[in-house]
């Protein structure tokens, strides 16, 4: 297990980099803690899989270190970082039976057989081939392979860090949720360092102690789901968490008072003067329909998803959405939207303005 430290680390695909555009990764520097699971979220192209290539040795930073437990290891081979990972697509020894696949990395290492069988066992009931350990590789289908290239990547104990890169895409979706409940579990027992790449929110907060929310190349925000949802710190971070994502609306704010379109909004906190594109953003959870105040809005369609509804309402060009219960009312004379001033966020030039308490 290892705690990793990112120093003013960057990285260019580009020979000679002139500007901070020319970076496929922005300079970094975070302290990620030994024994926790991060998720690495964002958009394909954000810069997620060039960072865990980093972190794992498979690509040499422009600038700056990686640090595992304070040993430098920028320019460590992969094998001399004692990390595991599992990629998008699976890699098998085809030739192999299932077994001889899971035992490969701990007989690589001269474990004992007695252990290697052990473990072995124990990893082919989490992901569910048991019956299939005597199996040659080849002739099993994408999302079989992938199971076993999961295995292989928990079968050590020791490794200083597991990674995944967006490691149950060819998964079904039912052994997806099972997959990453085992991966939790695995996590809960052995206390590895675990970092996982998705585009998927719902596998990142459902595996993740803590979220590393990466957006064209930069870190946005790292926290927990909790955190991203409440406090957004920047507008890519509050649309690309929750669904429907938070409703970003221009604003004028002066003090405790949101000005939009000449409706005033009352919020929780006060603000100085704000330069540049500023906002107010709120989740479609903290906003209500009224006949009486707030934002003058047309209800365009109502989609009813079971246990709640989702409101797709339009204000003078901007989208709004709302989520109601599934018994709430919808009148014909409900045409304004209400926020609770306690859950209204303000952004300058698309980062959170923290404000002060009203």
């Amino acid at each position: 297990m290892a705690k990793i430290t990112l120093d003013n680390l960057a990285h260019s695909y580009m020979p000679n980099p002139a500007s901070e555009d020319d970076y496929a990764l922005k300079e970094l520097n975070h302290v990620w803690e030994d024994g926790a699971a991060y998720a690495l979220l964002g958009a394909s192209g954000c810069g997620k899989s060039t960072l865990l290539n980093i972190i794992s040795g498979l690509l040499t930073p422009s600038q700056g270190r990686i640090l595992f437990n304070d040993t430098d290891v920028t320019r460590s081979p992969t094998a001399e970082r004692n990390i595991a990972q599992v990629f998008q697509f699976p890699v098998v020894y085809d030739t192999m039976t299932v077994r001889d696949n899971l035992a490969f990395p701990l007989r690589n290492r001269g474990r004992a057989e007695s252990e290697v069988a052990e473990r072995v066992q124990e990893i082919a009931r989490m992901i569910g081939m048991e019956h299939m350990l005597n199996r040659k590789a080849r002739g099993l289908g994408a999302d079989e392979k992938q199971k076993i290239s999961l295995g292989r990547g928990m079968v050590r104990r020791d490794v200083n860090a597991l990674l995944f890169d967006e490691p149950l895409t060819v998964i079904d979706p039912h052994m997806k949720w099972e997959l990453r409940t085992q991966l939790k579990r695995l996590h809960n027992e052995f206390g590895h360092t675990m970092i996982y790449v998705t585009h998927d929110q719902t596998e990142a907060l459902t595996f993740a102690d803590r979220v590393v929310v990466m957006h064209d190349g930069r870190v946005v925000q790292i926290g927990t789901p909790e955190e991203l949802f409440e406090r957004p710190e920047h507008t890519f971070v509050g649309y690309f968490i929750g669904s429907p994502g938070m409703n970003v609306i221009p604003a004028k704010v002066d003090g405790n008072r949101a000005y939009i379109e000449g409706t005033e909004l009352p919020l929780a906190r006060g603000y100085g003067a704000l330069k540049g594109k500023v906002a107010i953003g709120v989740r479609p959870e903290y906003a209500r329909l009224s006949s009486s105040e707030g934002l003058p809005v047309r209800v365009r369609r109502v989609e009813d998803v079971g246990r709640h509804k989702i409101i797709r309402a339009e204000f003078f060009g901007h989208e709004i959405a709302i989520i109601a219960g599934e018994d709430d009312r919808i009148g014909a004379d409900m045409t304004r939207v209400t926020f609770d001033p306690a859950h209204v966020n303000v952004y300058a030039n698309d980062w959170l303005v923290a404000g002060e308490a009203a």
